[in-house]
């Protein structure tokens, strides 16, 4: 295919991936972001075998490695019995050995950021988007705040998250959300630095701890600890103050207590919303929307970036190998439709075990998960699952 004129909005994982992969293809490529200066939201997250590979297609997983810490393993236990209710380990996926890489979102960004813009790739900022229109020849124009208008383009990229005002409302608002905090790892703790750990009360309370490594310009390692929280008790939180929910933390998990002890004002918490939702059509003329702007879910089995990762992988092999923009588009969808719908299914399904307000489903997972999960094939299958390999979608996409 000729190069186009691709238009990238949103900074983002899937936005800044898919912008180094379509500069890289020859592509006249363009970045825009809403704020003044890019920047990312939220605390830590889990690179998986999956988003690993598109990395290592950058050339930026050398980089990832110094800066994640490496995760082998998901345990977690219930509080009142102290029974191993989930016990996963990627061992269990053979060799080549595979793991996760626990990683500061701050730090993901940096990396692929600093990448595209050592390629010279134009990132516009303090471009609020608002909407986009379909022209002539199916060229999109994007439509920003007041009015302004840029392109047109022949491709527009949705990267926009969740909230995109790119497509049309869908799906739900999670009831359960979380609270968040990036946390010096102890020098002394109980913690395993290599392990993602949880621990739950039935399947309303769960708190967890992901080794990220380092953030940027900080070389001591981190900790993301999460709380889950409904929504509407946000307020009540706040209200109660920060000693009584420390205190409550504790009583859950006290090993924990190195990571709350740093704890000293609850600005340092940040509460994440939560969604399901799947457009139906992903692409449209001229425009398609990927990552979490295409298919957003509950964090059960730790998959936004990697799918986003996949997704603008997918985008460039679409416009490597379609006759026009229209035909790449129809191929991007095509190499990821079964993969994001199998894990949105997966996820739906997984997330009342985790995060809800039953006390049957928690009951059975506490007395069927664990012992179950230790009989072959189940740990290779749970491995398989929580790597997001299920469904084979890197060899789909020639990254096997």
């Amino acid at each position: 295919m000729t190069p186009k004129d691709i238009a990238i909005a949103g900074c983002g994982p899937a936005g800044l991936a898919a912008a180094l992969l379509l500069h890289r293809d020859g592509h006249r490529v363009r970045l825009y972001e809403r704020f003044d200066t890019p920047r990312p939201i939220g605390s830590g997250l889990l690179i998986q075998p999956t988003g690993l590979a598109v990395l290592e297609k950058l050339g930026l997983d050398g980089a990832l490695k110094a800066h994640g810490a490496h995760v082998d393993r998901l345990l977690g236990k219930a509080v009142r019995s102290g029974a191993t209710v989930l016990d996963v380990r990627y061992s269990a996926l053979g060799r080549p050995a595979r793991a996760g890489i626990g990683i500061h979102r701050s730090a993901l960004f940096a990396i692929l950021h600093d990448a595209v813009l050592a390629e010279g790739i134009e990132v516009h900022t303090a471009c609020e988007i608002t909407a986009s229109e379909a022209g002539e020849g199916g060229r999109r124009t994007l439509i920003l705040a007041a009015g302004r208008r840029e392109g047109p383009y022949d491709l527009l990229v949705d990267a926009l998250g969740t909230r995109t005002p790119l497509a049309p409302p869908t799906g739900k608002e999670l009831e359960y959300g979380a609270l968040w905090a990036s946390l010096d790892w102890p020098d002394v703790s109980e913690l395993n630095p290599h392990a993602l750990e949880q621990r739950y009360r039935a399947a309303s309370i769960m708190a967890g701890v992901l080794p990220i490594g380092t953030a940027p310009h900080d070389a001591k390692a981190k900790a993301a600890l999460f709380w889950s929280i409904k929504g509407v008790d946000v307020a009540a939180w706040r209200t109660a103050g920060l000693e009584a929910w420390i205190h409550e933390v504790r009583a859950v998990w006290p090993a924990v207590e190195p990571l709350l002890e740093q704890i000293t004002d609850p600005g340092q918490l940040v509460f994440a919303r939560y969604s399901h939702r799947t457009l139906e059509r992903p692409g449209e003329a001229g425009l398609i929307h990927i990552g979490d702007a295409w298919h957003s879910a509950s964090p059960q089995l730790g998959q936004g970036a990697n799918m986003a990762l996949l997704d603008a992988y997918a985008l460039a092999l679409g416009l490597r190998g379609g006759t026009d923009v229209a035909d790449a588009i129809a191929r991007a969808i095509a190499y990821r439709r079964f993969h994001v719908w199998l894990y949105q299914v997966l996820t739906a399904f997984f997330t009342p075990v985790y995060q809800s307000d039953s006390r049957i489903i928690p009951f059975l997972r506490d007395r069927l998960v664990g012992p179950v999960s230790k009989v072959w094939p189940a740990p290779l299958v749970q491995a398989a699952l929580v790597s997001g390999l299920v469904g084979a979608p890197l060899g789909r996409l020639d990254l096997a």
